[in-house]
């Protein structure tokens, strides 16, 4: 009797311990194949790194990453355009898988969402307008100073503009297309950016020139993904990684930006 006891002991430790193990879930990785389509946030007012070309259709190096990214999980892919505001949104909100929109890798925002190691990197640039005089950035003080609306140029420039004084003067706008048409109409007298997107804002407006680069440090941007979801951060890593090996990250920014694109690693760092 005591060995058919033990026995059923046994047999039911080892059922509670099957009950108890939690259920398998789907991660966003099965989610994305098992669905058959990336969805994307692009931002699709930063040219040339994301903005619509001449038939209105989504275009530039984020854009091409989403494809990339797609067609690396063999599935469609969704481009979802998105403001500076809606990147992390849109995630926390399921609204996107992804986002490629220039996002600068904070530890405030890492608190909300996920990060991929760095898949670009720019610096802040400032564009101005043509009769302003500005030269240099200390000569921005006392200027109308516009940036779009939940970006890192806009939360720098705010720390210096608090020690100057001259927070009142600052505008922000909702997209950088409104930046620069403020800039361009004489509305503000800079508009801060990234260095990518000073070119073809100063050949498309003839009341801009290229201005002065602000003094914060290089900006970092990393893919933007769910903050728990391991797995998925995972793949979007291997990814950019992938990018970098098959030569696609320099063609594109070639194509795109022009000239070498930056190294992505930073010295004493793992990646």
């Amino acid at each position: 009797m005591l060995n058919g006891f033990m026995k059923t002991l046994a047999l039911g430790g080892c059922l509670a311990a099957f009950v108890a193990q939690p259920a398998a879930y789907a991660d966003k990785l099965d989610d994305v194949i098992d669905e058959g389509v990336l969805r994307c946030g692009v931002v699709l007012d930063f040219p040339p790194i994301g903005y619509r070309d001449a038939n209105n259709e989504p275009a530039g190096f984020d854009v091409e990453y989403c494809k990339d990214l797609a067609a690396a999980l063999e599935v469609d892919h969704e481009i979802i355009p998105v403001t500076w505001a809606e990147r992390l949104p849109v995630i926390v909100t399921n609204s996107a898988d992804v986002v490629f929109g220039g996002t600068s890798d904070s530890l405030a925002r890492a608190k909300t969402v996920g990060f991929s190691i760095p898949y670009a990197i720019y610096y802040a640039q400032a564009v101005i307008g043509k009769d302003t005089g500005i030269k240099s950035f200390e000569d921005m003080k006392g200027k109308r100073v516009a940036a779009a609306v939940g970006t890192v140029p806009e939360q720098e420039f705010l720390k210096i503009a608090k020690e100057w004084g001259t927070e009142d003067l600052y505008q922000g706008y909702q997209s950088e297309n409104e930046v620069f048409l403020a800039v361009a109409q004489g509305k503000a007298d800079v508009g801060i950016t990234t260095n990518t997107a000073v070119k073809p804002i100063v050949e498309k407006y003839d009341t801009i020139v290229a201005g002065p680069r602000m003094p914060w440090t290089t900006d970092y941007t990393s893919v933007v993904g769910p903050r728990k979801d391991t797995t998925w951060l995972n793949y979007l890593n291997l990814f950019v990684t992938h990018q970098v090996r098959s030569g696609r990250y320099q063609e594109l920014w070639d194509n795109y930006v022009g000239g070498e694109a930056p190294e992505l690693r930073i010295p004493g760092v793992l990646y």
